[in-house]
């Protein structure tokens, strides 16, 4: 090599460098510009969050800034959360916002919950309309489910007493979220049905309506021993009955339903008899018909057999002269009795 080659090849291996310094630099400065407002308040917050782990989040797709102010509300509450359990969660499609402020509401009220049950029920209720704050909230004041539902288009839950009249309530169901089985459990909807079925047991079950709307409390004492909560995610506090009022007789429309149904059925019997004697007299009307049929025919057969009397010489002019007059005579007494009887 040259001394003029040597300085050009230096010269080459110090752009090439430069370069890469350059690209380097390009790369931590975008890096700086890119995080480090988040890396900053993360870091003013007291709950830091190193620029690797903002970088590998950016490559996951994880929104950073998501992350890092869910951390920082853990933080402040006095909730050690990392930024790798609230990232895990949102992977999971769950909601870290609402699931921290559920953490932290449940802290505040001494109800112990941890982030994994936390997270456990945030899935759990995800598309069902619920979350997992509201679980925390409803464990911390009760809430009230009317029974039943007004958005089920029923207003009122009806029973028949055993006298056959109709007993109508509506009931308010005060119920505490029960955390431990929350996940895997049934909700309101499960509560409503189990109360309406003890109510209308318990109206059922009762001698007469009167004695129901005596003692309405009775029907709510009979609910809450049936233990409708096992297997909810609720615990059930109180059944209170908010309105009792007597609907129609139906033990009285049933008697007449059936009295209606019976007559049906007598008079399709009656109908089924008088089809039977139409049909049994045009029958014996018909016997009628062939037995003159006969007797025209056996009369057809006396003249012939009078010929054959006389062409034998059983029968004599003079006998047959003489049947003929008492059988004029026969007839002239016989018009003469027909006479008779229509005067």
């Amino acid at each position: 090599m040259t001394s003029i080659q040597l300085p050009l090849a230096l010269a080459g291996w110090q752009l090439g460098a430069a370069a890469i310094f350059g690209l380097i630099l390009l790369i931590v400065g975008f890096i700086l510009i890119t995080f480090f407002s988040i890396w900053l308040r993360a870091l003013l917050a007291g709950a830091p969050v190193g620029f690797p782990t903002l970088v590998a989040m950016r490559l996951r797709g994880v929104p950073a800034s998501v992350i890092v102010d869910a951390r920082i509300t853990a933080v402040k509450a006095g909730i050690e959360l990392t930024a790798n359990d609230l990232e895990a969660h949102y992977l999971a499609e769950g909601n870290i916002i609402q699931t921290v402020q559920a953490l932290i509401a449940a802290d505040k009220a001494n109800i112990a919950l941890d982030w994994q049950r936390a997270c456990a029920i945030d899935l759990a209720t995800k598309g069902t309309g619920k979350s997992v704050l509201e679980a925390v909230r409803t464990s911390i004041n009760p809430k009230v489910i009317n029974c039943p539902d007004p958005a089920g288009g029923r207003s009122t839950i009806d029973g028949v007493a055993k006298d056959g009249i109709q007993v109508k309530a509506r009931a308010r169901v005060t119920v505490r979220s029960n955390l431990d089985n929350y996940v895997g459990s049934a909700l309101e909807e499960t509560i409503i049905a189990r109360v309406g079925e003890g109510i209308v047991t318990t109206i059922g079950s009762a001698d007469t309506y009167k004695t129901v709307l005596e003692s309405p409390d009775s029907i709510s004492k009979v609910v809450l021993k049936r233990g409708l909560d096992v297997g909810t995610a609720f615990e059930i506090l109180s059944i209170d009955i908010a309105d009792v009022d007597v609907g129609e007789n139906i033990g009285a429309q049933l008697q007449e339903s059936q009295a209606e149904a019976d007559k049906n059925v007598a008079q399709a019997k009656a109908e089924m008899r008088r089809a039977a004697a139409v049909a049994l007299e045009q029958e014996m009307k018909a016997r009628v018909e062939e037995m003159q049929a006969k007797v025209v025919e056996a009369e057809a057969e006396v003249p012939l057999a009078i010929a054959e009397a006389f062409r034998s010489g059983n029968l004599g002019i003079m006998d047959y002269y003489r049947m003929n007059n008492i059988k004029s005579d026969t007839d002239m007494r016989d018009a003469i009795s027909k006479g008779d009887e229509k005067k």
